[in-house]
Parts: C-alpha cells; sequence; structure tokens
C-alpha cells in the first residue's frame, strides 16, 4: 500500500468534492443568505452529521478498520467479509431504531441543540420540520462509512473520497426548488444519502467484500468491536461537541451567526479535507497493518511522512486564508441574499479559523497513531480536555467577539487538543521526529513567510478591487490564489523542502522511506 499515491488519490478526489460543495454553499448563501432560514437549514443539517460521527466515521470506522484490516491481513478476504457482515447487520438494527427515537423527540433534540431557537416560534417550528426530514440521512451515510471502510482497507480509497460529490450534486440540484419549498434542501440531503449508498455497495460487490445480509446477533467479534467502540463513541461525542456547542452558542446570538460560523468552516474544510481527511484516510489502514506486523520502524517512518506531507501543504493554505478571507468571501458568496455585512461578518470568522487549521490537520494525523494500536481510549480524555477549554474560552470570548470568539476558542482548543496528543504518543514510543522532518519544518515556516509577505504587498495594492460579481476581482482572486502557490512552491524548492528525485520515488514506493539518517 503506498502512503502518498492513496493520499493524492484521497485528496484529489476530496479536492473536487470540496469544489462542488463550494458551488452548493454559493447557491445556499444566494437563495438563503445568513439569516433566520440558512441558521434553520444548518442546523437541520449538523444534528444528523453529528450522530452520523458517533454511528459512522468517528466511532465505528476507527474501531472497524483495525479490525478488518487484520483479519485481511491473517485470516483472508472470505474471513474480513463475514465480520463485515456480522457489523453491518448489528448497525443497521441499531441506525433504524436511533431514527425512529429521534423523529419522536425531534421537538426536544432541536431546544437542546439551538435553545436560542425557542424565542422565535416561527424559526424554531421550521427547524424542527427540516430536521424530521434530513435525519432519515443517518441511517445511509452510516452504512456508507462502514462500505468506505471495507474498501479504503483493501486500498480501494477513489469511491469513498469521491461519494461527497454526490451530496453536493444532489444538493445543488434540490437548491433550485428552495424556491418552491423551504424543505426541499433537506430532502436534497436525504436524496443524497440514498445514492452514495447505491454507489458505495455498488464498489462493495465488484471489490468481492460486500457484506451479507443477515439477522444481528452478538457474535465474539463483535462484542470486541463494541468494546473498542464504546470509547471511541465517547471521544467522537466529545470532539464534536465542540461542534456543537458552537451551534448551541452561536444560537444565542444574533440571527445569521451560525451562518457565519457554518460559512466559514466550509472554506477552511477544503484544505483540511483535502490534506487533514486525506492523510488520516490513508493513514489508519496502513499503520493498522504495519502494527500487526510489527513494523515499528516502518510505522514511525509512515507517521513522520504524514506528518511532512501535511504540514508542506497546511502552512502555507493557513497563512494564505488569514490574510485573503475578505475576497475569498466576498468574491465567493457575496450575492443575491448574502449581504455586506454578512460577508465581513464570515470573513473575520474565516481568518480565525484559518490560525487553527494546521492543528485541525495534526489530529487528523495523530489520531490514527492510536486508533492503529487499538487504543481508542487516551483520545477521548484529550477530546475531553479540548472541549473543557472550548466551552471556558468560547463563554470568555463570546461577549466581546461575538462569532469571532467562538472561532477563536475552536482554535485554542485544537491546538491543545494537537499537542496534548503528540506528547502522548511521544512519551509511548509511537512518535519519533527523524533528521528529515526536524530540518525540513523550519524551512517550509520560512517559504511560508515569504508567500505571506507577497500576498499582504498583492492585498496592499488591490485597493476596491473585490467586488461582487466583478470579472476583475475574480481574476484578482485567481491571481492571488496561483502567484502565491508559485512563490510557495519556487521557495520550497530554493530551500530544499521538497526535490522532484522524491515525488518519483515517493510515487514508485510502498511504503515511505525511513529518512532518519539526513535531511
Amino acid at each position: 500500500m503506498n502512503l502518498t499515491r492513496a493520499i493524492a488519490t484521497v485528496g484529489g478526489l476530496t479536492m473536487v468534492s470540496r469544489v462542488t460543495g463550494f458551488l452548493r454553499d454559493v447557491s445556499i448563501a444566494a437563495l438563503l443568505g445568513a439569516g433566520p432560514i440558512a441558521d434553520a437549514f444548518f442546523v437541520a443539517f449538523k444534528l444528523p452529521n453529528f450522530f452520523r460521527r458517533l454511528t459512522g466515521e468517528g466511532a465505528l470506522t476507527v474501531a472497524f478498520v483495525p479490525l478488518f484490516a487484520g483479519r485481511l491481513e491473517q485470516q483472508g478476504k472470505a474471513a474480513a467479509r463475514h465480520f463485515a457482515s456480522e457489523v453491518a447487520a448489528l448497525l443497521g438494527a441499531a441506525l433504524i431504531a436511533l431514527t425512529l427515537a429521534a423523529q419522536l423527540t425531534m421537538p426536544w433534540l432541536v431546544s437542546v441543540m439551538a435553545p436560542g431557537f425557542t424565542a422565535t416560534p416561527e424559526r424554531f417550528a421550521l427547524t424542527v420540520e427540516l430536521t424530521h426530514v434530513t435525519f432519515l440521512y443517518l441511517p445511509l451515510i452510516s452504512l456508507v462509512a462502514l462500505l468506505g471502510g471495507m474498501l479504503n482497507a483493501v486500498g480501494r480509497f477513489a469511491v469513498m473520497a469521491a461519494s461527497p460529490i454526490l451530496l453536493n450534486l444532489v444538493l445543488i440540484s434540490a437548491m433550485a426548488a428552495a424556491v418552491i419549498s423551504a424543505a426541499a434542501p433537506a430532502w436534497g440531503v436525504t436524496l443524497s444519502g440514498v445514492a452514495q449508498l447505491i454507489w458505495l455497495a455498488t464498489a462493495c460487490r465488484r471489490a468481492g467484500v460486500m457484506p451479507a445480509l443477515r439477522w444481528p446477533r452478538l457474535s465474539p467479534e463483535v462484542r470486541k468491536l463494541l468494546v473498542l467502540m464504546a470509547p471511541a463513541a465517547l471521544g467522537a461525542g466529545v470532539i464534536h461537541v465542540n461542534q456543537v456547542v458552537d451551534v448551541i452558542l452561536a444560537s444565542t446570538l444574533p440571527a445569521g451567526s451560525i451562518s457565519y460560523l457554518y460559512y466559514a468552516d466550509r472554506i477552511t474544510q477544503l484544505p483540511l479535507g483535502v490534506i487533514g481527511v486525506a492523510i488520516g484516510t490513508a493513514l489508519l489502514p496502513l499503520l493498522s497493518r504495519q502494527v500487526k506486523r510489527g513494523e515499528d520502524g516502518g510505522a514511525l517512518a509512515t507517521q513522520n511522512r504524514a506528518l511532512e506531507f501535511g504540514m508542506m501543504i497546511t502552512l502555507p493554505a493557513a497563512a494564505a486564508l488569514f490574510i485573503i478571507a475578505e475576497p475569498v468571501i466576498v468574491m465567493l458568496f457575496q450575492r443575491g441574499a448574502f449581504a455586506a455585512e454578512m460577508a465581513a461578518a464570515t470573513a473575520a470568522a474565516l481568518a480565525v479559523f484559518a490560525l487553527g487549521l494546521p492543528a485541525f490537520v495534526l489530529i487528523k494525523i495523530f489520531q490514527p497513531g492510536f486508533f492503529a494500536r487499538l487504543d481508542t481510549k487516551t483520545p477521548v480524555l484529550v477530546a475531553v480536555g479540548a472541549v473543557i477549554l472550548n466551552i471556558v474560552a468560547a463563554l470568555a470570548l463570546m461577549p466581546s467577539l461575538q462569532h469571532v470568539g467562538i472561532a477563536a476558542a475552536s482554535v485554542i482548543s485544537s491546538w491543545a487538543n494537537a499537542a496534548a496528543l503528540a506528547v502522548l504518543l511521544y512519551r509511548r514510543g509511537a512518535l519519533r521526529l527523524d533528521r528529515r522532518l526536524l530540518a525540513r519544518v523550519p524551512r517550509m515556516v520560512l517559504a511560508t513567510a515569504g508567500m505571506a509577505a507577497a500576498l499582504a504587498t498583492a492585498m496592499g495594492q488591490a485597493g476596491d478591487l473585490w467586488r461582487p460579481d466583478s470579472a476583475a476581482g475574480i481574476a484578482g482572486l485567481i491571481a492571488l490564489v496561483i502567484g502565491g502557490g508559485v512563490v510557495y512552491g519556487a521557495l520550497a524548492w530554493g530551500l530544499g523542502v521538497v526535490t522532484p528525485r522524491e515525488l518519483r520515488q515517493a510515487l514508485r514506493a510502498e511504503a515511505p522511506p525511513p529518512a532518519a539518517d539526513g535531511p
């Protein structure tokens, strides 16, 4: 299994999904703006996604993939498929029960998720109505996560990485009907789940790993999975409590605050998805196999190359988003119902989120180091501390900074989370920074500083170029993005951050080289 090629596959398709996601968000911003209706839809979309993190990739995948990969490595595809069938049966039954319970208690769930909405009955009622529909997405996308984990374990990363594209395309189509019914985007969410499930099931059948239909039962293998899932589910819940806390607190602020944070987060998700999620997705099955085979040196080398690749792309992305936050938001979203003051509020949140981007990616890289060793408990303890810090910081910063204070609290807690994970991995001998990484990170910082200076200079010369639907503004933003990339690439090349020989070697190699003897 090739880490670099897997990252490139997942990252490339994630880039396509993020581009279609931008088109989706642009259509939502133009039609709904950043007001009460948009807030209602975003809460309705957030609620099933929170539970999806518990039942899907947040808990099930991190516990399931190492076990599935271990059976695949030691017992073959038939045994791995049998195990997956038992897991799918139990997961399906649990998801149906959870969905029915949620439908019966929806007003209460919405009041917990967005307590500030209860002061405006119309917005609260609309949110309940939309969430009734979007919650049907939960069982569909959780099964998608299971099938995607199986495909990733057999080295077929492209199918799962491409599935979010279906979500975006269906939602874009649904937005066209939003002028007729406010519920159209919610139905688009659920229909996208159907499309993604069909897509993944077809790929699993072709790969020969499609789970068989059977009645759920608690076999010894499934019990072992549940033991591992329990802390992982708690950990996933704690980690994503940060996002839920953001929504809860933002619901008490003026209308539009939830939308500002959503749009800013969506921009941040572009580099996070392309880099962090791609690395984490590719890293977990590879580390799991290396740990299972007792290849401790190989696992350390894999972790180092993931850190090197992640920081090489994340550092300049964070600096660029911080500097050009305003033109990015204005040129992408400021049209239709999305007014200038909404763009300014969203840009402020984006600039703050950008400061946390390296931390977000580091968390994605460090967590597989625990999960591959079947330790799903330690990240829970770390995440609990991060959530407490997030709540305290948000409550302290909100009175003066409003929604920007919520974004700042998320960044602070994420850096603390990443630092704690790194220290714990180091103490266990599961993280050792090699000479190559230690030599190249400072060079990445220098290249990033040079790029940031160039972008800041260009921004100072732009004046009032950033006007909605301005051809000159669009061209200027494209020039900033391309120009910043060229400057960083040239500096990185000159400073020795990466060489063509290493790129060719990485694409050919089946595992990252140790690279412990030099820079």
